[in-house]
């Protein structure tokens, strides 16, 4: 019995980078320009070889969809790893692909979890304690989270927190003041201490500032 062969390998109009591999005068299957190289018309391929290129293709077409993935913003290997369960592959290919992004340094919870650490920073302050719980639910291991929290000045954070929240508490009284904003801030993971010293900070600031607004020598 005659082995399938090549009689003609076509670009697709539509999707750059994929070839249409015709066998015996018809289609039947496409790949990856890449995967393509070793192919010819004329050549004979076994059953075997045909399913390893498919094989091959699929494995291609995950990476190639990881790298876009990845490109709305870094992910931690736990991500990648659901990622690629969401799409159906089996434990050899995810491991595979996890192995070859890791390589490249596409998947890096180092990182990764610097980057966490710095987005929140710039957009959302929190504290150590939920950033740390965060990383923690992306799969993070406890030493990279320690790295990345490190040089994180949580007092600082916390001032920046408070203030971007400052308008919506400023006209309450003392005691809902010290209250809500004590507890905006614990539910962002800042320690205590830290919530009761930028409170107090930020209530003195509130009451000069009323101060001025009600007697202008005062303030001056």
């Amino acid at each position: 019995m005659m082995s399938p062969t090549i009689t003609a390998i076509t670009e697709q109009a539509r999707r750059r980078g994929r070839l249409n591999i015709f066998i015996d005068g018809a289609y039947a299957f496409s790949l990856h320009a890449s995967l393509a190289a070793c192919l010819e018309v004329g050549r004979d391929l076994s059953p075997l070889e045909i399913a390893e290129l498919k094989r091959r293709d699929l494995f291609e077409s995950a990476y190639q969809a990881a790298l876009r993935y990845i490109a709305l913003r870094p992910r931690s290997e736990k991500e990648m790893r659901q990622y690629f369960v969401r799409r159906g592959l089996g434990q050899e290919a995810i491991e595979g692909l996890l192995e070859r992004l890791r390589a490249e340094g596409w998947v890096d919870d180092g990182a990764f979890a610097a980057f966490w650490v710095d987005n929140r920073e710039a957009f959302r302050p929190k504290g150590r304690w939920a950033l740390s719980a965060e990383l923690r639910e992306k799969g993070v291991a406890q030493e990279a989270i320690e790295a990345a929290l490190d040089p994180l000045d949580e007092e600082e954070s916390a001032q920046r927190a408070a203030e971007k929240a400052l308008r919506r508490y400023a006209s309450l009284d003392e005691e809902a003041f010290r209250r809500r904003l004590s507890g905006y801030l614990q539910r962002r993971g800042f320690a205590a201490e830290v919530c009761r010293r930028i409170v107090e900070r930020l209530w003195r600031e509130v009451e000069r500032e009323r101060l001025a607004k009600a007697d202008p020598l005062q303030g001056e």
